[in-house]
């Protein structure tokens, strides 16, 4: 297993006071088949009046909290080390055809069927759409393995769409993704998850971070990093596979993975509700290195 040392820091700056406060915190990283939470730590300051830790329906861990005293800065801050280890997966070509991916779905009500139908639907920020389907549409040809397809879409959108932090935000629609082919990797997953689910398979959404390197001869720059965002697919025979549109990628030691659920709105790092507070400015620092 690779070990890793995770930073990750949140601060909102108001401009007028905020007398109280209440939010909701995807932060803690979740323990998973291939990743084990050594230790994580969440620091949040003002010091909350209240702070409890609950599972959330997806079974992430949430923190819930208020601050009921006058602030002007609010600030979030995991400390975290993981121990991940790549998936064991076979040939893609090996694994089902996505025909029939699509019809367990319909049939299976093994535990595992029944969680795997909650991500066959359109969500909130993951609307099925017919662009979606003709986009998926040739790499999902008639009984091609439901891995090699998916990872033919992966390739796909990471090659007709291009990288760009400017050209979207939290909010931006699949259908504007589709038409501008420019965002950022939480827009690459809920694009791709649009396509699996409009061609009928189950895809989830993950929130986590890419453990990256510097430049040669560069020096790691604390807090440079970011997190990030993929996806997973439910294969037959296999379990949830996880595909990194944004860097065609299978997912393996360098992801580490914080939360899941459908979309980006089930697994927000942090929101809540302010009184006061006028103007917001918010900041987020990221720091992966291996430990």
């Amino acid at each position: 297993m690779t070990r890793y040392r995770v930073s990750h820091a949140t601060r909102y700056r108001y401009a007028e006071a905020v007398s109280q406060s209440y939010h909701k915190l995807h932060l803690v990283p979740r323990a998973t088949a291939r990743q084990r939470v050594e230790r994580a730590e969440l620091l949040v300051r003002p010091h909350p009046s209240f702070q409890r830790s609950r599972r959330d329906f997806y079974g992430n861990t949430v923190s819930v909290l208020s601050i009921q005293e006058p602030h002007h800065d609010l600030e979030a801050v995991l400390d975290a080390e993981l121990a991940v280890m790549a998936p064991s997966l076979g040939d893609p070509s090996d694994t089902p055809s996505w025909e029939f991916a699509r019809e367990l779905l319909r049939s299976d009500l093994s535990p595992e069927g029944v969680e795997a139908v909650e991500f066959a639907h359109a969500s909130p920020h993951v609307p099925l759409l017919a662009d979606a389907a003709a986009l998926a549409a040739p790499c999902f040809t008639p009984g091609r393995p439901v891995l090699e397809a998916a990872l033919a879409l992966n390739e796909a959108i990471h090659r007709g769409f291009s990288y760009s932090p400017l050209a979207t935000d939290v909010s931006t629609p699949v259908e504007e993704v589709l038409r501008s082919r420019r965002g950022v990797c939480q827009d690459f997953a809920h694009l791709m998850i649009s396509c699996l689910r409009s061609v009928g398979l189950a895809a989830r959404y993950v929130s986590g971070y890419l453990a990256t390197d510097p430049e040669p001869g560069a020096r790691r720059l604390v807090g440079a990093d970011a997190s990030h965002a993929w996806l997973a697919l439910m294969v037959p025979g296999t379990g949830w596979v996880d595909l990194d549109p944004t860097n065609d990628a299978l997912v393996r030691d360098r992801h580490l993975t914080l939360a899941w659920g459908r979309d980006y709105g089930d697994v927000s790092p942090l929101r809540g509700v302010i009184q006061g507070g006028g103007r917001q400015q918010l900041s987020v620092a990221v720091t992966v290195v291996p430990a």
